[in-house]
């Protein structure tokens, strides 16, 4: 497929501010404006508890947005979930940019090659400390920390136990938690 036109973010916005966009489910992903795959229960659905579980953890601490967009270079994608620092206005004019940004969290069962390489790349280059992605498919948690260029230095799969975020460490997260079919 050939691209016909790379578009910034700003320009992304004026599309979005001219109506055009209206009801339609789409980010910009790297100067392209992408249809976003159709949500089923099950990933709508873990979405919310994750997110709820979140809130719960970091309550007074960081802000859990669910499928928002934030601003980075060339893409405005809608994580699923994003933990982000809190701003005086609630972000009423501007997403979040990459300082704000403390991780981000897709769950994947359709689009798990698109969220493990292509989304993976764009958050490494654009400094996100720490991404995840809850594999709804084959029931582990993916990590990756630790930014470098475009890709991150470390990556884990997880299937059990607790773990820590990077940006906050002292806050203990169980997995089963995460994963649909352990909670």
């Amino acid at each position: 497929m050939k691209t016909l036109y790379k578009w910034t973010v700003k320009d992304y916005h004026r599309i979005i501010d001219s109506g055009v966009l209206e009801g339609k489910s789409v980010e910009l992903i790297e100067g392209e404006i992408i249809a976003m795959s159709p949500e089923k229960p099950i990933h709508s659905s873990r979405i919310d508890t994750v997110a709820d579980y979140l809130r719960d953890l970091l309550h007074g601490v960081a802000k859990v947005r669910e499928a928002h967009p934030v601003t980075l270079d060339d893409s405005e994608p809608e994580p699923d979930i994003a933990i982000v620092a809190f701003a005086a206005d609630n972000y009423a004019n501007h997403h979040p940019y990459p300082q704000d940004i403390y991780w981000l969290i897709e769950v994947a069962n359709s689009t798990l090659s698109k969220d493990l390489e292509e989304k993976s790349i764009i958050y490494a280059r654009n400094g996100i400390p720490e991404y995840w992605v809850i594999d709804l498919v084959h029931d582990k948690l993916w990590l990756f920390t630790n930014p470098q260029q475009n890709s991150y230095l470390n990556k884990q799969e997880i299937t059990t136990g607790k773990i820590n975020s990077v940006s906050f460490p002292n806050v203990s997260i169980e997995v089963d938690k995460l994963l649909f079919n352990k909670v």
